[in-house]
């Protein structure tokens, strides 16, 4: 038995802004997948996911009792699948910030939630308001604390753009040009991230003031503008929005910045050969990067892990 793909996801910006209201833009990334699957010879690693699902499981249980109008699943289905040793198979890496918990909520949920919002009717604003609040729920389990983007973007595959905590929409990006020498990609930092401990850090820098206002008159205020510009296909202010983005997560985001890649962030926005920003909550996992030409990227990271995700 095998259920259908779910996709990971790529926060392209708004990682930390969008907890204080900033804009934000998820996009799908298909080059990772994940899918419910029952095999006869299970490794270890299915076994684990099973494991989990049957932990999660409980979880949801919990979740439908303290919350009847939000969500209900088929927990007899679901339990005799795992019983039969389901597992969710996923190519998605753990601790990247690509949503490897977002691509298994929304299989669960398309598989065994009642009277589920599909991906073919008319997705008002309620009805994905309500998914984010549905999805966020359930990915609580795997983060302590979830906006529920992640699972949505997988679920719906398609890019969303976040204009504030209760105004969401999907919507469409410029198309790509794969001749263009443009590319947003993805750097390996050859480590994982935890989220749960990088919010946490986040939450205590955000008790102090200056930090506060960074956040409110730097931050924010460049991540809105990037938004703007990728949408519209305004490059050139795409750029300079970016440099001043990388320069303000370099100053203020530190921990977040796996130590290795400091110089190389710095390098990025005084060479202007690429800039880079947080790929979700940092401390490990991909860093993402932007740059108006792919060929002098490669060269300035020569010897470093890169992936091409999107080309204009």
């Amino acid at each position: 038995m095998k259920g259908p793909l779910f996709y990971s996801k790529i926060l392209l910006f708004g990682e930390y802004g969008i907890i204080k209201d900033s804009k934000g833009l998820s996009i799908p990334y298909n080059f990772f997948k994940g899918a419910l699957k029952t095999d006869d010879n299970p490794s270890v690693t299915a076994k684990e996911s099973n494991q989990n699902l049957r932990e999660f499981t409980g979880y949801l249980e919990m979740v439908t009792k303290n919350s009847p109008d939000l969500v209900s699943f088929n927990f007899n289905a679901l339990k005799n699948d795992i019983n039969a040793g389901m597992y969710f198979d996923s190519s998605i890496p753990q601790g990247y910030g690509v949503g490897s918990s977002g691509a298994l909520v929304a299989a669960i949920y398309d598989k065994y939630a009642e009277h589920k919002i599909t991906v073919l009717e008319n997705l008002t604003r309620g009805k994905l308001l309500k998914l984010k609040a549905i999805f966020g729920k359930m990915e609580s389990f795997f983060h302590g604390k979830s906006s529920g983007l992640d699972p949505l973007n997988s679920y719906l595959s398609l890019p969303i753009l976040i204009n504030s905590k209760d105004n969401i929409e999907s919507t469409s990006i410029p198309s790509q040009n794969k001749k263009g020498k443009g590319a947003v990609f993805l750097l390996d930092s050859g480590s994982t991230g935890e989220t749960a401990p990088m919010v946490q850090l986040f939450m205590e820098k955000m008790k102090q003031e200056g930090f506060r206002n960074m956040l409110k008159n730097q931050f924010i205020k460049h991540t809105d503008a990037c938004v703007e510009d990728f949408i519209n296909g305004n490059v050139k202010s795409l750029f300079k929005n970016l440099k001043q983005l990388s320069h303000v997560v370099l100053d203020n985001f530190k921990p977040m910045i796996p130590a290795k890649f400091h110089q190389l962030w710095k390098q990025g926005i005084e060479t202007n050969a690429y800039y880079l920003k947080l790929c979700g909550s940092g401390g490990g996992g991909y860093i993402l990067g932007f740059t108006q030409d792919i060929e002098k990227a490669k060269k300035a990271l020569k010897g470093y892990n890169l992936e091409v995700v999107y080309n204009f």
